[in-house]
């Protein structure tokens, strides 16, 4: 049976305006936004330690952060680690004005205040609000590392959308994802796997999407255009999986517990 407050709360958020929803995300209603927006300095050293870990080095490096959610933090701090030169790419967020601008008055070198705006300088900070396939059909600068949090599981085509981001990744290049596997309910972190396409799609997905996808999913298509993948599990909820397991549908499972139970992971792929 369906939790009454899940699909209560599932039909409300279906139905609610963009504008609405980018309202109740600025001011964190109900809908809690990305760390890069709640905490841009702590997402920027998990990027560092995770890149590190791998043998690698932001200094010197050209940066491609995929859904960076509006907020420049992320992008200032990784220059000041040592990034020559940082591209904030979303089509779907716009710059928050106030946000960025206290970012520039507190002394980042990538930006400047004008007309009480933050302005990056175009030389160390690229922002382009436009998709990532625009962004490659206007000779965008192929990176040596690319990066996103909680974006991939939001992206409905997932095959063509790593297929450009192998087009923009640099010869020898590296990409970090964070991916959230949940129901963004989190209370009922597996409810979205219970019910069909067809219910799903018509009823119940969310104005930002979730595709749905399972660990092995991401594993696969990422292994169609890069020849080093690796997954690894960052959280678990074998208790809420048990629970939910009944009324998992059975595309959603691999017949791994262990693995079907995932709930974050941490995706590595590299032509290195």
């Amino acid at each position: 049976m369906v939790p009454l407050d899940y699909l209560v709360l599932r039909l409300v958020r279906r139905h609610l305006p963009r504008r609405v929803v980018r309202l109740m995300l600025e001011h964190r209603i109900v809908i809690k936004p990305g760390l890069e927006t709640l905490a841009p300095a702590e997402a920027a050293q998990r990027f560092l330690r995770t890149i590190h870990d791998a043998g690698d080095t932001v200094v010197g490096r050209r940066i491609l952060i995929f859904g960076y959610g509006g907020r420049f933090g992320v992008g200032s701090a990784l220059l000041q680690a040592g990034a020559r030169h940082v591209v904030l790419l979303d089509p779907y967020a716009k710059p928050s004005r106030a946000a960025n601008l206290a970012l520039a008055k507190s002394g980042s070198p990538s930006l400047t205040v004008s007309r009480a705006k933050a302005v990056p300088d175009p030389d160390r900070l690229t922002v382009v609000s436009a998709p990532l396939r625009a962004y490659l059909a206007g000779a965008g600068e192929p990176a040596d590392l690319v990066l996103s949090n909680s974006v991939l599981e939001h992206v409905e085509d997932l095959a063509g959308t790593v297929a450009d981001l192998a087009s923009v990744t640099a010869s020898g290049g590296q990409q970090v994802h964070f991916i959230d596997l949940r129901d963004h309910y989190f209370k009922h972190p597996f409810e979205m796997l219970c019910h069909s396409d067809k219910v799903w799609r018509k009823f119940l997905n969310p104005g930002s999407n979730l595709n749905r996808l399972r660990a092995w999913d991401y594993e696969r298509i990422f292994c169609r255009r890069f020849p080093k993948v690796s997954v690894e599990p960052l959280g678990s909820d074998l208790a809420a999986f048990q629970a939910a397991r009944p009324r998992i549908r059975p595309e959603f499972l691999s017949g791994d517990e262990v693995r079907d139970a995932w709930t974050r992971i941490l995706l590595r792929a590299s032509f290195a």
